[in-house]
């Protein structure tokens, strides 16, 4: 059976800019009188309003308060659920995230270890060679042992004048 655009969008529930742009979409086809086929609608937008709502209407009978109550109780707790759900996902996220800037943090700081083992030896191997330098200095280095005792007689002789000098008074 073929219907009008306006009578389907009614029928259906949907604005009949939907059904047009299904049609340029080649979603749905019309026929040549530009009607469109109650089973094409069917395909593509299911059952017809109005047969949903005496479907309803029927299923609405047959519910008591309790019943209504029930619903209303599953749909909050189904809400409530996708909402844990949710935040369950994106604090997942966070420990990822969380868990790539620790291993992040990590191979900088054994990058910084290699590093400081590096300036490390470093100083040591040139702590060793002016240790060693030092230490040749040294040996090669020998005092003058003449000039010593020249000094010392030369204080003796210094403080033994003062001594005398101090007598004379």
């Amino acid at each position: 059976m073929n219907i009008s655009v306006t009578k389907a969008a009614k029928e259906w529930g949907v604005s009949r800019t939907t059904i047009y742009q299904k049609v340029n979409d080649g979603q749905l086809s019309r026929t040549a009188d530009k009607k469109i086929d109650t089973s094409e609608m069917l395909r593509v937008f299911g059952e017809p309003i109005s047969k949903k709502r005496t479907e309803h209407s029927v299923n609405t009978t047959q519910r008591s308060p309790l019943n209504n109550h029930s619903v209303q109780y599953s749909t909050e707790i189904e809400h409530q659920l996708a909402l844990e759900n949710l935040k369950n996902e994106h604090l997942s996220q966070q420990v990822s995230d969380q868990k790539k800037l620790i291993e992040n943090y990590q191979q900088q700081i054994a990058q910084l270890n290699k590093t400081l083992d590096k300036a490390n030896a470093s100083i040591q191997d040139f702590a060793q060679v002016r240790l060693l330098e030092f230490k040749k200095a040294e040996a090669d280095y020998e005092p003058p042992v003449e000039q010593e005792q020249e000094k010392t007689d030369d204080s003796t002789i210094e403080t033994t004048q003062k001594k005398e000098r101090w007598w004379e008074f």
